[in-house]
């Protein structure tokens, strides 16, 4: 009897030594000191070599991600679709494509980063070597961005400048860039072609805005500061004039993007709290001065009417398509690269379809915001809606600067408006250079994972950007412009065959089924079923289908009634060909150094999994130093082994 209570009361003070002696290892770990062996799946860094990052805590990854996501497409360019293809209706095929496309790619990416914690490109390498080249592309069409999407920055800085001068230099026509002469002239423009139609201006039939020409001035004055003040639209076509003013507004916006990364994401995840949140401040204001406005709500019906007649319309459904796939970054390698931060257990599901709804949400969101300004301008000029409504930047730099000008205090909320545009667009700028310095950083991890090595690859990058960027600041840059768009306008067909690639991929060397569990296994539960055969069938099918109809598309592509020559068309392809040439191409060359491993996935291709840490004699030896001993059990155990014999 005494022998079992003895040997009970030892076993309650094993476990309770077991006990503190994990708890001081596990704070110990945490500081970094010694924990024992590692996981067995966790490669030992390279010699000299600093281990790879990991985010501080779960919402600078959500926040970065916001960031990314939620940028400038979704105030000038949803809420211009919705109420061009329908209104409300425009919804339901938005949705469609969010469903069976946007968001299972889009959890796709994150996952595959969070498991492999690799970057963009040796993420797909871990899956399956032979399409590395997927991981490529995906690179080279963030390299397009990184040049031409923050020159949009450049010329928010440069608006945001001119917002501070009273009165605001798109309200008057005393400026040498539109002075009445050119405004006379610029009713029956001649910028692209002699017959080139211009309804804003000619659809205005009222006498009484003919007889006074500050309704006039108000409708052209942005106009004409973007086309002549900023892009300098003229004949004189040179290379060597860079506008300065333009310029030293770009080397701002990249000197403020490089500050915000340098550092790693140790950096990045403060700085995008406030980047990726002030904008919505912004909204909000804007918001509800919009609403209260004469006129707001007939903009708003122009925005939410649905017209259910246009769901047979398959542009309407390219269009959602195109939205979905702009908006949510997808095919970029971005995703990869900031769900590769995440710690091994994350729930980056839940992440993932909590980022969509609040994106596709602000979208819906900023449409509220922009037609009801616009419909507040089309009352006051006594026009419809059509007149005034348009997409992409002459949405942000031409028609609400034309609408903020008609309220009082107009430079207050034009500073306010261009904040916006400024921010929204930075985060995904710095975010976009952030991922493709992880993806040449995980591809030579010996050379740059060291200290300092990565400012100065930041630097670099940043530098040949902005050397790259300042054709956009050229007296060539409204040709750059229209070669820029030609490129989107063909860059949709890219998305569908990069998701098509990316799906068909996982699908049939790797399996879907086998990264269903992986993720099962980080985040503790099966994700929704609908998702894996979204990537085995659906997403594939719909990508392809909307390829095939991109290709047999037989409407021009135009600029403002201007159709370009031959010449945008072959460099537009060109540009649009380079990453897609990318997939072939290393398949070809792998095939020629190593055919043997083409499909094989790495052996490391899970990063460290968490584990429950080994006890060490370092730990007991801390223990022994650092815990008391159990007198009272000492002293028990002391008597009952005197009293042993006797019991014998």
């Amino acid at each position: 009897m005494h022998i079992c209570k003895r040997a009970a009361e030892n076993i309650t003070d094993i476990t309770f030594h077991y006990t503190t002696a994990l708890e001081i290892m596990t704070e110990e770990t945490a500081r970094g000191t010694p924990a024992g062996d590692s996981a067995p799946d966790k490669q030992p860094p390279e010699e000299g070599a600093q281990p790879r990052e990991k985010w501080a805590n779960k919402m600078e990854f959500v926040f970065a991600m916001a960031g990314e996501i939620i940028g400038l497409g979704n105030i000038w360019r949803f809420p211009y679709l919705c109420y061009k293809n329908g209104g409300g209706v425009f919804l339901i095929p938005y949705c469609v494509f969010l469903f069976f496309c946007g968001i299972p790619v889009f959890f796709l990416e994150t996952a595959l980063g969070q498991y492999t914690s690799e970057g963009g490109v040796t993420a797909w390498r871990k899956i399956c070597p032979m399409f590395e080249g997927v991981g490529i592309a995906s690179q080279v069409i963030v390299i397009y961005l990184n040049i031409y999407y923050i020159v949009v920055l450049a010329w928010g800085i440069f608006y945001l400048i001119n917002s501070f001068k009273s009165p605001l230099p798109w309200s008057t026509c005393d400026n040498y860039w539109n002075t009445c002469n050119q405004i006379s002239a610029f009713a029956n423009p001649d910028l692209y072609r002699p017959d080139s139609n211009w309804s804003f201006l000619n659809n205005v039939t009222s006498p009484d805005y003919y007889e006074n020409v500050t309704y006039i001035c108000v409708c052209l004055h942005a106009s004409l500061l973007l086309r002549h003040r900023v892009l300098r639209m003229s004949d004189d076509m040179s290379l060597s004039k860079v506008h300065w003013d333009l310029a030293l507004c770009l080397l701002l916006a990249w000197v403020i993007c490089y500050f915000c990364i340098w550092k790693g994401i140790k950096c990045t995840g403060k700085v995008v709290y406030f980047t990726a949140s002030f904008p919505y401040l912004m909204l909000l204001i804007l918001f509800i001065r919009g609403v209260t406005l004469p006129g707001a709500s007939e903009g708003l019906s122009f925005y939410l009417t649905p017209d259910f007649s246009r769901l047979s319309d398959p542009y309407v459904w390219r269009d959602a398509g195109t939205q979905v796939f702009f908006s949510y970054a997808v095919c970029q390698g971005v995703l990869t690269a900031l769900g590769s931060y995440n710690k091994y257990n994350n729930n980056c599901y839940r992440d993932c379809l909590t980022l969509c709804c609040l994106n596709s949400a602000t979208s819906i969101f900023a449409g509220f915001v922009v037609f009801s300004v616009l419909g507040f301008m089309a009352s006051n000029l006594g026009v419809s809606i059509h007149e005034v409504a348009t997409a992409g930047p002459g949405l942000a730099f031409i028609a609400y600067p034309q609408a903020l000008s008609m309220l009082p205090a107009p430079s207050f909320w034009a500073v306010l408006f261009f904040l916006m545009i400024i921010f929204l667009g930075l985060d995904t700028q710095f975010v976009c250079v952030e991922s493709l310095a992880t993806a040449i950083t995980d591809m030579f991890p010996r050379q740059l994972r060291r200290p300092r090595a990565r400012e100065i690859l930041v630097l670099i990058i940043a530098i040949v950007c902005f050397l790259l960027g300042l054709l956009f600041v050229t007296e060539v840059s409204w040709m750059l412009s229209i070669l820029k768009r030609y490129f989107i306008y063909l860059k949709r067909s890219e998305f569908n065959c990069q998701n098509c690639w990316q799906t068909i991929m996982l699908k049939v060397p790797y399996g879907a089924d086998r990264f269903y569990h992986n993720i099962e296994d980080m985040i503790g539960y099966l994700p929704f079923p609908v998702l894996k055969y979204c990537w085995m069938f659906v997403t594939p099918l719909i990508c392809g289908l909307t390829v095939l109809f991109n290709l047999t598309e037989e409407r021009p592509f135009m600029v403002d009634d201007y159709i370009p020559g031959a010449w945008v068309s072959i460099l537009g392809f060109l540009l649009v060909a380079t990453p897609l040439i990318c997939i072939p191409a290393y398949v070809l060359v792998l095939l020629y150094r190593d055919g043997n491993n083409m499909m094989t996935p790495s052996r490391d291709l899970r990063q460290a999994k968490p584990h429950k840490p080994l006890l060490t004699l370092y730990h007991c030896v801390v223990f022994e130093a650092r815990v008391p001993p159990n007198r009272n059990v000492a002293d028990r155990n002391e008597k009952m082994m005197m009293e042993e014999p006797s019991m014998a």
